[in-house]
């Protein structure tokens, strides 16, 4: 297969792009003698760039809004309550949870994305979502990658058992460590969620990604114990904060004194406008806190920043259909990145930032060599994505067409 006449980011001119198996075998400037064969694509001059990663979403929680009841107050711990009450009441159902899932990772993919990383609660005796999750993980291998996080979202020690459900889910099969040390019961017992978070990944050899922080509170700084734990282990790289809500209030002088911990650790971020703009700030006069964290300081940094859902109509939050550029327009307007400097490189927060938390950053990319893994979009540069919000015309996922469109067109009557 070739994808023809395609603009890539970085390149001038016009490319051909072959494929053989799951990798790009070759690059060459278009018009260089390559015959278009059938099954071939004509990007027209249209930007190519690597499928998009969603670092951050709860597929096991997808569709649920409502069941048992909705969240009057649109608050955090109003869902958190409500998902408590659903599992108390024995509507986790494994059928239909796989099935939700399954739908929400369709509508991901079909807004190009080929890559997820779905947290998944297990704090749950049965591990009822879990089980559902890992099947959807084999069955959706064809055309996307699953990474799930063994999810305490109950705690690991608020929630009895907590720990050994996250040792359990880590021996059944899931791939990386999470956690959310700001719901534990007290600062003690939240450092010492994080530490024991820290020896099971190294004991599996797992990368971690943890709910950091997401609460309005100055006081929350469990940030700074993930960069102490990740310099002190010697993990940079490896280490995922969820959320960093808290970061948005910390004062000048804190950080002053926490970015540098943040770039000597290597921390990547995630970073889910749509969802915290929906659940922080709430219970504030005017003028009220945006309630998420200061995505520009942790980009000129140079850490890996990605967007992500988060939610897919759920009792944290009731839109969502995994259109992340969607997201992205959100996090550029919200951090203040409406200037060349991040929209000509806006791209970056969907591809080779989140390609860096997974750990697929050697693999990933329009490159010689790498995972034939791409999208064709319906514009030109990236801020015209941003911009225009356009449609996915071509995804490829390793080597294998999942989707094709044909370009819109509008007749004028006038």
């Amino acid at each position: 297969m070739q994808v023809t006449n395609a603009r890539i980011r970085g390149r001038d001119g016009l490319w051909t792009i072959g494929i053989e198996g799951d990798t790009i075998a070759s690059l060459t400037p278009a018009g260089d003698g390559a015959q278009a064969s059938q099954g071939d694509f004509d990007a027209e001059g249209r930007l190519v760039c690597p499928q998009f990663l969603e670092n951050h979403v709860h597929l096991d929680y997808a569709n649920t809004a409502g069941v048992p009841r909705v969240n009057d107050s649109g608050t955090l711990f109003e869902a958190i309550e409500i998902w408590g009450e659903r599992k108390a009441q024995g509507l986790q159902n494994r059928d239909q949870i796989l099935a939700n899932a399954r739908e929400a990772a369709r509508s991901l993919a079909s807004h190009g994305v080929g890559y997820i990383r779905s947290h998944v609660d297990v704090t749950d005796p049965e591990l009822t979502a879990f089980d559902a999750l890992l099947e959807l993980r084999e069955e959706i291998k064809p055309w996307c990658h699953l990474e799930l996080i063994a999810f305490p979202q109950n705690g690991v020690y608020a929630y009895p058992g907590g720990d050994k459900l996250m040792r359990t889910a880590m021996e059944r099969g899931a791939d990386v460590v999470g956690g959310i040390p700001h719901l534990e019961p007290t600062r003690e017992d939240g450092v010492r969620s994080v530490q024991y978070l820290f020896d099971l990944a190294e004991e599996f050899g797992a990368r971690l990604d943890i709910h950091c922080d997401e609460i309005d509170d100055e006081q929350s700084r469990f940030v700074e114990v993930m960069a102490a734990e990740t310099t002190k282990r010697g993990m940079q790289g490896r280490v995922t904060v969820a959320h960093a809500v808290a970061m948005g209030y910390y004062n000048p002088g804190y950080m002053a004194k926490l970015l540098p911990k943040l770039k000597e650790a290597g921390l990547g971020f995630v970073i889910n406008p749509k969802e915290n703009l929906q659940l922080q700030g709430r219970g504030f006069g005017q003028p009220v806190p945006r309630g998420v964290a200061p995505i520009r300081d942790l980009d000129d940094l140079g850490l890996p920043v990605a967007f992500g859902q988060d939610s897919m109509v759920d009792p944290w939050y009731p839109l969502g259909d995994g259109d992340l550029v969607d997201v992205l327009d959100v996090a550029l307007h919200v951090g203040h990145m409406l200037t060349p400097a991040y929209l000509d490189r806006a791209l970056d927060f969907l591809t080779l930032h989140p390609a860096t938390n997974f750990g697929l950053a050697d693999r990933y990319g329009i490159e010689e060599g790498r995972l034939a893994s791409l999208l064709v979009l319906d514009a030109a540069d990236d801020t015209a994505v941003v911009r225009t919000h356009p449609d996915v015309l071509l995804s490829v996922h390793e080597g294998r067409e999942v989707l094709r469109r044909v370009p819109a067109q509008t007749t004028w009557a006038l």
